[in-house]
């Protein structure tokens, strides 16, 4: 209970909420719980005064996923709030993603007061410092006291400095008794008039000062524009005239420089490459991580500010943080250098339309149509569908969409939630696409919270009956040779039986199905579709082995241009 003099519990949250909603938050991710009821109330004030959005989820693994998409697509901190015990945990996997995708979560994590920890109390544990390495700053406000300086130290931690990149951070609150508002208070004569909501400053302080392009030396470089480059690695794969091979989620795919077939072709430029160029984070294929290894080709990595994603000293590149330098590696590219590049991007393009199957769908199909459909959010799940984008989804000339993928630690756990919070973020219209094992891991996020506002969001599952990607690793040859009888099939591609359509009613979202790629391309251009929409696409993976065999064959076999 309570102790005579200190501060009550509801009062704390309010406090909390006013310094973050001044420091520029506006997003609130919360689950039902009791010990986190003082946040609760102090929230539905706040929104009452038209100064936070609260966002309910009755699953705090969901709703730390929905909170990562929402700091993504509106690119400032969100808060995640929860009660106390196995709640906070479910945080974890969402919160270990930020972490390597230096995405500002702020966990609001309720507690027991220190009294009760150890005595068997119910839903309590020692969770102040439950996160880890994973969190900038683990801070705790002990029942009853000034929650201020901890919120301070919180906001700094969360937006980082030069030294460590922005992130994650957990700020535990422990709540004594009574949980709830006074007798005589209502939510409309709260006043939350004082509190002024501010706007998050993001740091920017990049050197981009250029050099003469005739200044330069040309040479036989490339650039690799990974997760996150942003569109400056097109802009200077651009400016220099250097062949970009960039990921889907690099948002960098676009302009007459980027190398659709770029996966499969590196083999036939390896030994030519002179110098590598690397934005953002590689994360899809063993021809660029062994590309980036050759020890006879010299790279760099551009980084003007701290990364989340690999720790100092671990990695081969030679650190970048002047935009001039920069330019001065790459030099411009030699003559013939890019066009030489194009022109195997064109062979390799006919190569896999010959080879593509006319009847059967298969996921480069399925990239095809979504990537033609140019959704203005698009959100690519792991495994073997963000390859499928990555090998068949054609450079445009200009940007089109903003895509995003959970490539920090390339899981597939919270794809959906993912979605909801991008949608929910942009206020655009969204499109998550993914395999049935990464949907079935996720499928209880389609539930929404009556009352809330609906986002609109397509979720494609291309559903080929398990998990495909292992076929297409080392596994599937273990398969083929029949050593290990069906373990690869049972303890790998884990095939499940799923009834989307009837998720898609339980959870009250539209469904549609797509056998073809014209069928997917009629479905994702129909009109007017519900804000809340399930499409499958039934396929069969029995044959992707060969076929991704056979394809990197012959593209291997493309003969250099002689220009």
């Amino acid at each position: 209970m309570q102790q005579p003099g200190e501060q009550r519990a509801i009062t704390t949250a309010r406090h909390v909420l006013s310094a973050l909603i001044s420091a520029g938050i506006r997003d609130l991710v919360i689950s039902p719980g009791s010990r986190s009821a003082p946040l609760a109330y102090a929230a539905a004030e706040a929104e009452a005064a038209g100064i936070l959005d609260i966002h309910v989820r009755i699953d705090e693994r969901s709703a730390a996923f929905m909170a990562l998409g929402l700091a993504q697509s509106t690119m400032r901190p969100v808060a995640l709030a929860a009660t106390s015990g196995s709640a906070i945990g479910q945080m974890l996997p969402a919160v270990m993603e930020a972490n390597h995708t230096a995405t500002p979560l702020l966990v609001l994590s309720a507690d027991r007061p220190d009294e009760l920890h150890g005595t068997g109390a119910s839903q309590s544990t020692r969770q102040k410092t439950l996160f880890g390495e994973h969190v900038r700053l683990a801070a705790n406000v002990p029942a009853g006291t000034d929650p201020q300086h901890e919120v301070q130290r919180a906001l700094l931690a969360l937006a980082g400095d030069q030294h460590t990149a922005a992130g994650p951070v957990q700020l535990n609150l422990q709540f004594r008794d009574p949980l709830t508002p006074a007798q005589d208070e209502r939510i409309e004569s709260q006043s939350w008039t004082a509190v002024e909501p501010g706007q998050w400053q993001a740091h920017d302080q990049l050197d981009r000062a250029s050099l003469p392009v005739q200044q330069l030396e040309p040479r036989r470089s490339v650039v690799i524009a990974g997760h996150g480059a942003g569109e400056e690695a097109q802009r200077f794969a651009h400016t220099l005239g250097l062949p970009l091979f960039a990921e889907p989620s690099s948002n960098a795919r676009f302009s007459a420089n980027a190398i659709g077939h770029y996966r499969p072709l590196i083999a036939a430029g390896m030994d030519r490459i002179e110098r590598v160029v690397l934005f953002g984070r590689p994360t899809l294929s063993r021809p660029v991580g062994q590309l980036l290894a050759n020890p006879a080709i010299e790279s760099v990595i551009w980084q003007p500010a701290p990364a989340a994603w690999y720790e100092a000293g671990r990695r081969r590149e030679t650190l970048v943080s002047s935009w001039s330098e920069l330019q001065e590696f790459a030099g411009t590219g030699a003559e013939g250098w890019l066009e030489a590049w194009q022109q195997l991007d064109a062979q390799a393009l006919e190569v896999r339309q010959r080879l593509s199957r006319e009847s059967l769908i298969n996921g480069v199909d399925v990239a095809e149509a979504i990537w033609d459909h140019a959704p203005e959010v698009l959100l690519l799940g792991s495994s073997n569908i963000v390859r499928d984008f990555d090998l068949a989804t054609r450079p445009a000339p200009e940007p089109t969409m903003t895509v995003h993928a959970n490539r920090g630690l390339a899981g597939i756990d919270g794809t959906i939630a993912t979605a909801l919070g991008l949608a929910q973020g942009s206020k655009k219209r969204t499109l998550a696409v993914m395999g049935d094992i990464t949907f079935a891991h996720d499928a209880s996020s389609l539930s929404w919270t009556p009352g809330d506002e609906q986002p609109m969001v397509d979720i494609v599952v291309y559903n080929d009956g398990g998990g495909a990607i292992f076929s297409t690793l080392e596994h599937g040859a273990v398969d083929a040779s029949g050593r290990y009888a069906n373990a690869v099939e049972r303890l790998f591609a884990t095939p499940q039986q799923l009834s989307l359509p009837a998720l898609a009613e339980a959870y009250g979202w539209q469904y549609a199905r797509a056998a073809s790629k014209e069928e997917l391309s009629a479905v994702l251009a129909s009109t007017q579709p519900a804000n809340l929409r399930l499409i499958e696409v039934p396929a069969s993976r029995s044959s992707l082995r060969a076929e991704n065999l056979e394809l990197n064959q012959q593209i291997g076999q493309l003969a250099w241009p002689e220009l």
